[in-house]
């Protein structure tokens, strides 16, 4: 799958992720979608003190945002989206939530489900 094949709104999701993710350098870069259309962008935070993943980043910001819950996430590098990720997600947004995993580039390999 790529990015052609996803709606209007997912490949939005996908060019934030893989933007935030070139600008940083990061791991991976990320983007959800949340259930009011509004968007959060994230990276990789790796500093000795502090670890969280770019879809952690997405999670937290919507969630500190008052948000209740996302549409769609985008999850793009070259470190696998890690379960407890997902959990995090789902806790946040609830059971079948599309997540979208690909690349550095922004080629959809897979989506998973919440």
């Amino acid at each position: 799958m790529d990015a052609q094949t996803l709606s209007a709104e997912d490949n939005k999701l996908v060019v934030l992720a893989r933007a935030t993710r070139a600008r940083t350098g990061a791991a991976q870069g990320a983007a959800v979608r949340d259930s009011d259309g509004r968007t959060y962008a994230g990276a990789t935070v790796d500093l000795p003190s502090l670890r969280i993943s770019a879809l952690g980043v997405c999670v937290a910001m919507a969630v500190a945002s008052g948000s209740a819950g996302a549409e769609a996430a985008v999850v793009l590098g070259d470190v696998p989206l890690d379960d407890a990720d997902l959990a995090a997600l789902r806790d946040f947004a609830g059971a079948g939530v599309p997540v979208h995993l690909g690349g550095p580039a922004g080629q959809i390999a897979e989506t998973r489900s919440t």
